[in-house]
């Protein structure tokens, strides 16, 4: 009757403010789990992926960002922010990282949930992947072939593992690959209505597609043009670095 309930991570190494949130949420209508640390919340979001985090920024040892870091790299999984400091570089960075909102300590319970119910809303609305063509032939550049249909992108035969939206990054790209992309026409193919994500997080999804096309043997997947944005490279095995 309800539908499917979303399942809240939240993170945090304070208990007072996990209660407060836990008990907020589930009030809300949600499920919710929670981490007292950065490396209990990767283990819990990579055994059963939630539908949302809640991320404190100021963790001892592996603090929020780091937890955002490693998280980005195989999954979209929106993420929300908490941070004891409101200072603009905090805010940028974590956005830059690939978080969805940020919201400062102390907070309202109330506004918190709101937050995350327009981040839920956004998710739904937004189409993660393109839509399959049956009859859309594969896209090839060098050793790299993007096969929309399966949502599959390889080198040389070798998977990427491209999450939803690395992988419209890399099709948009392959599509005019004689074509330099500004960071907001790539924002718009992977955020399609998402206004609230800073164009700068494309750096963050960047920086995972050239690792991921690094470890497939690919050096060259990804060119910048400074002041103007990016373009793909021509893809090819055994580049010297």
């Amino acid at each position: 009757m309800m539908g499917i309930m979303h399942r809240i991570l939240v993170v945090d190494d304070d208990p007072h403010i996990r209660d407060v949130l836990c008990f907020a949420l589930e009030k809300a209508g949600m499920a919710a789990e929670w981490a007292g640390n950065g490396v209990d919340a990767l283990d819990l979001a990579t055994r059963n992926p939630p539908s949302l985090v809640v991320l404190d920024v100021g963790m001892p040892e592996m603090d929020g960002l780091e937890v955002c870091r490693r998280l980005r790299r195989a999954s979209d999984v929106p993420i929300l922010f908490l941070s004891a400091r409101d200072e603009e570089i905090d805010r940028v960075l974590g956005l830059e990282m690939g978080g969805d909102d940020y919201v400062t300590k102390p907070f309202s319970p109330r506004e918190l949930v709101a937050r995350v119910n327009v981040i839920l809303r956004r998710a739904r609305g937004a189409p993660m992947v393109a839509t399959p063509q049956e009859d859309a032939p594969p896209i090839s550049r060098g050793a790299l072939t993007l096969d929309s249909a399966g949502h599959r992108a390889t080198v040389a035969g070798r998977e990427l593992g491209l999450t939803a939206r690395e992988f419209l990054i890399v099709k948009t790209l392959a599509s005019r690959p004689a074509v330099v992309f500004s960071r907001n026409q790539l924002m718009d193919a992977a955020y399609p209505d998402n206004i609230h994500v800073s164009d700068r997080t494309i750096d963050s999804h960047v920086r995972n597609i050239r690792a991921k096309f690094q470890a497939a043997g690919c050096e060259d997947a990804v060119e910048t043009v400074h002041g103007v944005g990016f373009r793909l490279g021509p893809c090819t095995t055994g580049t010297a670095p």
